[in-house]
């Protein structure tokens, strides 16, 4: 047995895409010239320049079409191409298009004389201004890609300038303040989407990857056993997409001829690579599984991961400081934690305007966060560990209106090492307000 290598039978959609990856990046592509070259139809063509597009090899733009470009690493998913502004802000590309595929460290807001502009304009920047062409044109020199607002065009020049630098000009409806802010919105949402890490950031290319096929024998099994150090493989059938899994255990009594399609356990559950390390770790226990084959796009096997793995990313997530807050953050970050004198932990906060309904009182989606993220929180108190919420009964008892304070008493009512189940009451004034139930299951930390 060898280790997992690639498959050389190829269906003509994967050959379209191996070809469209080993094209330069700046190259064209049409369906035309694809289905040509290829000699395929232009339906199969059309469906693989989509895939490689959402793949992040290819960027369809208007007036330019599709060209293949570099794809953008998770490293630097705080970082926004400009190609991608001219999608954030619905924009209209004037002149530069050649550099579309570099990113923007900042944007530049240009409301100010060009002679204060100057301290503050760099290579790498994008100005957002407004028809003020020699600030225009002052910031293409200086090496920065320009964004007009209001919807005015670019003077000829300037279009020449840019085409000349390669740095887009790019023309948007939208006035100064709305397209900073879109911008802005983009960039924080990807500072949230770095610190989630997804199966992909753990699977390395260059890690070997033990493979068996369903007509190897039980002999050949121990063999790889012996060799590995392992006692679990997935089964692969010709085309590299995992048909079965086969561990040790299912040796006893099977004689050395005997093949592993006898065997493995079929249908075995898979993982893709853009699934979140945290949806990998509730799959591993929730089914009790040891190794996860992960699978790509075309269901062919690409690499395994272990639970040891995963509660190894997990622990080091936990450990990384925050970037970016999401809503959950933002709706408990008003709580602070308090200690009773018998011991027992309560949250006290403010219900704030942007938690309410449209009836002013706080809505059942917010008092639901804020339940599940004291029990959370109150099982983290009695035990190290993660956990995902199985489920939540929830009853809502009396509204609560803005800015009022509330209490938030969770109760562990039981937790072991698999799973936990909370009580969570929150009161107001004395009075119960709403109640939960919340039962998860809980990861350990390896």
């Amino acid at each position: 047995m060898e280790s997992l290598t690639q498959d050389e039978t190829l269906t003509k959609h994967e050959t379209i895409l191996r070809y469209i990856t080993e094209l330069k990046v700046g190259s064209k592509i049409s369906v035309r010239k694809i289905a040509k070259e290829m000699g395929v139809s232009e339906g199969t063509a059309y469906r693989a320049i989509k895939e490689a597009e959402s793949q992040g090899i290819v960027s369809t733009k208007d007036r330019i079409g599709s060209v293949r470009i570099e794809k953008k690493r998770r490293h630097n998913i705080d970082k926004l191409t400009y190609a991608e502004v001219v999608n954030i802000v619905d924009g209209e590309v004037l002149g530069g298009a050649d550099g579309l595929n570099k990113t923007l460290n900042k944007f530049v807001i240009g409301a100010m004389q060009e002679e204060a502009m100057k301290r503050y304009v760099e290579a790498g920047n994008l100005l957002i201004v407004g028809n003020r062409q020699k600030a225009q044109q002052f910031a293409l020199e200086t090496g920065a890609a320009v964004l007009i607002t209001g919807g005015f065009e670019a003077s000829a020049a300037i279009v020449r300038l840019a085409d000349e630098l390669g740095l887009p000009i790019i023309s948007s409806s939208y006035d100064t303040f709305t397209v900073a802010s879109m911008i802005n919105r983009a960039i924080y949402d990807r500072l949230i989407k770095k610190k989630i890490m997804l199966v992909q950031d753990i699977i390395s290319p260059e890690s070997v990857v033990y493979a068996l096929k369903s007509s190897h024998k039980v002999k050949e099994l121990r063999q790889l056993m012996e060799e590995s150090g392992h006692n679990r493989f997935p089964v692969v059938d010709e085309w590299n997409r995992v048909v079965g899994m086969v561990t040790s255990k299912q040796l006893v009594d099977s004689g050395p001829e005997q093949t592993i399609d006898r065997l493995m356990t079929r249908n075995p559950i898979t993982i893709h690579l853009q699934a979140t390390i945290a949806s990998a770790a509730h799959l591993m226990v929730w089914e009790g599984i040891e190794l996860l084959p992960v699978i790509d796009a075309n269901r062919k096997m690409v690499g395994v991961i272990s639970r040891k793995d995963v509660l190894k990313v997990m622990q080091y997530i936990q450990r990384q400081p925050q970037i970016g807050e999401t809503f959950e953050d933002l709706i408990w970050s008003g709580f602070e934690e308090v200690q009773t004198e018998d011991g027992s932990t309560r949250f006290k906060g403010m219900v704030t305007p942007q938690m309410t309904n449209h009836l002013g009182a706080a809505s059942a989606g917010v008092l639901t966060t804020l339940m599940t993220q004291a029990a959370y929180r109150a099982v983290q108190n009695c035990r190290k560990g993660d956990l995902v919420i199985d489920n939540i009964s929830t009853y809502y008892l009396r509204p609560v209106q803005m800015e009022t304070e509330v209490e938030i008493r969770p109760n562990v009512i039981e937790v072991s090492r698999k799973y936990g189940k909370i009580d969570v009451e929150i009161y107001h004034e004395g009075l119960l307000i709403a109640k939960a139930m919340v039962t998860a299951q809980m990861f350990d930390q390896a």
